[in-house]
């Protein structure tokens, strides 16, 4: 699985961290988007990058992390087919791909703890979407 990763300088420290993990799963190829380093920055920029490779299927999922979730959830479901969440535990990060079929992880690197945001982000990796009745609920927020 081809995975895109970005955060801002209030999610730098939690995106390496991530990162990394992500790099010791064999099966999966992330690509750093960005920011590298705590240097501030306007996190519109790596949010439209990352929302972008996953809105056109260059990659299978992404992650992004600023300092709440908040400005890079707004960012990213401006694009059509993304399905960002921002997720604050393990019970919303598992729900987040069974009912919702997310493909952009969003968490707060200020709101988040490293080893809850670890777990998180396996489950956002290896849980499948139910379909069925979320398949259906999710035909009706597609819009031409």
């Amino acid at each position: 699985m081809n995975i895109i990763i970005g955060s801002d300088h209030g999610g730098f420290e939690l995106k390496e961290i991530c990162r990394k993990f992500v790099e010791t799963r064999g099966h999966c190829r992330i690509t750093d988007a960005g920011t590298f380093s705590e240097d501030s920055m306007d996190y519109p920029r790596v949010a439209h990058k990352v929302s972008r490779a996953v809105s056109e299927g260059e990659y299978a999922r992404g992650i992004l992390i600023c300092g709440t979730g908040i400005g890079m959830s707004v960012v990213a479901n401006r694009y059509a087919g993304v399905r960002a969440c921002l997720c604050h535990n393990l019970f919303t990060a598992r729900l987040s791909r069974e009912h919702n079929d997310a493909n952009i992880l969003v968490m707060g690197g200020r709101v988040i703890g490293r080893g809850i945001a670890i777990e998180m982000v396996d489950l956002f990796l290896s849980t499948p979407f139910e379909g069925g009745r979320h398949k259906l609920r999710l035909n009706l927020i597609e819009t031409d």
